[in-house]
């Protein structure tokens, strides 16, 4: 069952008291305006990337106990979470105009183009970059930093 509340409005009761105090919202300081890079925090792009930051370093973590940083998966996994950070930061210099294009698709085309350098950069420790294997990876990397480059203008 609904009970019915009255509202006294604080606007009408200002003009019948002269003694009055002026509402809390007329008083207050308008709030600054929250830093752009939180706008681009709160994105489907960056909380991608932010997800797989952050299995990557407890994955790190859990290696440790048993291997130490010269463990050849903790270096590639290193490597991966540097790839990470520097687009992180390039996500975090997109225009507060185009906030709209960090959506999950394109933080997967991220995820994508660091995967595959990653192992790009395996594959140059074990072949010349003349190898096919190593110019088929470089030109997936490629294509995915087309697709990123697209999106982002």
């Amino acid at each position: 069952m609904r009970m019915l509340v009255p509202v006294i409005c604080l606007s009408s009761l200002a003009l019948l008291c002269p003694f009055s105090v002026q509402p809390q919202s007329a008083t207050k300081q308008p709030k600054p305006v929250v830093a752009e890079s939180n706008g681009i925090r709160a994105t489907p792009a960056y909380a991608e990337v932010l997800l797989r930051e952050t299995e990557l370093k407890a994955e790190i973590e859990s290696i440790l106990l048993d291997y130490t940083e010269d463990y050849p998966k903790v270096k590639e996994m290193r490597f991966e979470l540097e790839l990470l950070s520097s687009e992180m930061d390039r996500l975090l210099a997109v225009k507060p105009n185009d906030i709209g294009k960090l959506t999950q698709a394109l933080g997967k085309l991220i995820l994508g183009k660091v995967s595959n350098q990653t192992t790009l950069r395996q594959l140059r420790l074990q072949y010349a970059d003349e190898h096919p294997s190593v110019k088929r990876q470089r030109k997936k990397v490629e294509i995915y930093e087309a697709a990123i480059k697209q999106i982002l203008g």
